[in-house]
């Protein structure tokens, strides 16, 4: 004898055959990588570059600095310098791997790996590989103006 199937009700929900299942996942794995990539594409007209200061920047030097002293202009990486001849910059970072350098009484120092420099930029002591860049420098009226994107060959100097 046969058993009698159970009669399902009609309120239970039909069941879902598998290939639906697997359709609906892939729909919605579809609706959600474009979504994303949607976002990607809203977030690319927004520039991703922090405002830099620029290359050229005019600086008035202290009347009360002596011959040979340096003065590093806060919030760069050059020290100027006055002496008979007249006024010269000398780059800060460092020529090993560009740490930034910090004046002291004989010339400069490297914090990172110790090379040294004289206050003409040239190295005393190792493992820097060459001197100091010297940088362009320009008088215009009492001020200098110091551009740091330009190198000049050691010795250039400009009569304030």
């Amino acid at each position: 004898m046969e058993t009698p199937r159970p009669t399902r009700s009609r309120l239970e929900p039909e069941p879902v055959p598998r290939r639906d299942v697997l359709g609906l996942a892939s729909l919605w794995s579809a609706a959600t990588a474009l979504a994303i990539s949607m976002l990607g594409m809203l977030r690319l007209p927004r520039a991703a570059v922090l405002a830099s200061p620029s290359k050229k920047f005019r600086v008035a030097l202290p009347e009360t600095l002596a011959s040979g002293e340096a003065f590093v202009p806060p919030g760069r990486s050059v020290a100027l310098f006055r002496d008979a001849e007249g006024v010269y910059a000398v780059s800060t970072i460092c020529t090993h791997l560009g740490c930034v350098i910090k004046p002291t009484a004989e010339g400069f120092e490297c914090p990172c790996h110790g090379s040294r420099f004289a206050r003409d930029g040239a190295v005393t002591k190792g493992p820097a590989p060459r001197a100091l860049n010297w940088l362009k420098v320009a008088a215009n009226g009492g001020n200098v103006v110091v551009d740091e994107g330009t190198t000049v060959p050691q010795g250039t100097k400009v009569n304030v």
